[in-house]
């Protein structure tokens, strides 16, 4: 994966480190039922016993079990299979007819066929093969067989392998297979590949605990829903307010650059509003809608009974034969800068909201949750990793073509175009005179970035 960087003043000293590689593989439109952290630990804990209980197991029959003949662990080819009866076969004429030297030639090729086709085809060979064969004794027929056996076990082994495999389709218990279109099959996120985080260079270290799990965390664009514009890898026991100071958005620095930003802020998900209170000046914003849905409860049934039977909802409903939940939630509040992601019930896949300054809506989800690896960043104070950012575009002064632009003109009579975007070069040296502005019948803003 390709690793873009935002502006150094917006995230501060980066450093790259290694993540292991892989992912979360997902089915698009799938949800996964209500969960926590606690749940995926116990969950993964309890298969962990079940497997060392099977391993102990295997190991027990093992210990018991005979001698393993070589000749049943290889892995014999078709080819290997008839050449090896055939020299066989071949040994044991020239054995048995010592001084005719005739070698094979005392074995018909009808007869040599019949044996091919025996090996080829698992089975065992006709009895008439020895009578059309002048001479063949018992020992070398038994021999031919125990190859046709072999090959015999080896296509069931393969034929018993395939079943594991996966084919595309769901398999729902109860409900039999659900078969899915090739545009809906299981894919790999684009951001799963990568081998490198970004991370603030965090001078402490700080020893993370065990069991922790690793949640992938998704943030899109505020106008762009479907365009993913960062992701990050979370520790189950972080704050939600330490996600919210690694999420990048343009209209901060334009609010701070206005001098009217706005330290608030809420994450919504499920029914809990965990609201931002950090600074004196933050305001609860989730305050006027909880009042709104206990003041206005018919008509908030309404648009909730809308949300619900929305394009999303009837999909999960094809692939997951129903879906509960259509009475109104009973939302309620948590203090963000007091809320862990491990004190919150979530769905993975599920599209929750980040709301801040003012009407700055971004759709966010929880992709992924697993147990920290080895190969993962051990060091606490490194996270929340950046493991995805949006590729940002920049554009170049329309006049000299050569630097970044920092200012744009709209409605500007001696610009080359409208909207025109300005260097701060050549911007002062088209609009001012002696350091006065030489004509001001246009607007002029400050320019970050698309």
């Amino acid at each position: 994966m390709q690793q873009n960087t935002v502006p150094e003043e917006a995230v501060g000293d980066n450093a790259y480190l290694p993540i292991p590689r892989g992912g979360p593989i997902f089915v698009p439109d799938m949800v996964s039922p209500l969960t926590k952290v606690s749940d995926c630990e116990l969950a993964i804990f309890q298969e962990l016993q079940n497997l060392e209980g099977e391993l102990d197991g295997d190991d027990a029959i093992h210990s018991q079990a005979d001698e393993i003949s070589v000749d049943e662990l290889k892995i014999i080819t078709e080819e290997e299979l008839v050449d090896k009866a055939l020299k066989e076969v071949e040994s044991t004429v020239n054995v048995g007819g010592e001084g005719s030297g005739n070698g094979l030639d005392g074995v018909g090729s009808e007869s040599t066929k019949s044996l091919q086709i025996a090996v080829y085809d698992g089975k065992k060979p006709k009895r008439q093969v020895k009578r059309k064969s002048h001479g063949l004794d018992e020992s070398y027929m038994a021999k031919v067989e125990e190859l046709a056996r072999i090959k015999q076990q080896q296509d069931e082994d393969k034929r018993a392998a395939k079943l594991h495999s996966f084919n595309g389709s769901l398999i729902d218990q109860g409900r039999g297979t659900i078969s899915m279109d090739k545009s809906l099959k299981m894919t790999s996120l684009r951001g799963t590949n990568s081998t490198k985080a970004k991370t603030s260079n965090a001078r402490e270290h700080v020893q993370v605990h065990y069991p922790e799990v690793v949640l992938c965390i998704e943030v899109y664009h505020n106008h762009r829903a479907k365009g993913k514009a960062q992701e990050f890898l979370v520790l189950g026991r972080q704050l939600l307010t330490e996600v919210r100071d690694r999420i990048y958005c343009l209209t901060d620095e334009i609010m701070n650059k206005a001098g009217q930003s706005d330290p608030s802020g809420y994450f919504l998900i499920e029914d809990v509003f965990c609201n931002d209170l950090r600074e004196p000046l933050a305001t609860d914003y989730s305050r006027p809608i909880i009042d709104w849905l206990k003041n206005s409860k018919d008509e908030a049934q309404e648009k909730w009974d809308c949300i619900m039977s929305g394009e999303l909802h009837q999909k999960q409903k094809a692939l997951l034969g129903s879906v509960t939940g259509l009475q109104l939630p009973k939302f309620r509040t948590m203090d963000m800068k007091k809320t862990r992601f491990c004190d919150l019930r979530f769905r993975l896949g599920a599209g929750y909201l980040y709301c801040h300054q003012g009407d700055c809506k971004h759709m966010i989800v929880i992709r992924d949750m697993r147990l920290i690896h080895p190969e993962d960043v051990q060091n606490r104070a490194a996270y929340p990793l950046v493991t995805y950012q949006s590729k940002l575009r920049f554009h170049k002064c329309s006049v000299c073509k050569i630097f970044k632009a920092q200012k744009f003109t709209v409605d500007d009579k001696w610009s080359p175009e409208n909207p025109c975007y300005f260097c701060d070069l050549c911007y002062y040296m088209l609009h001012y005179v002696d350091g006065a502005l030489h004509y001001n019948d246009f607007s002029v803003y400050d320019y970050f970035h698309e």
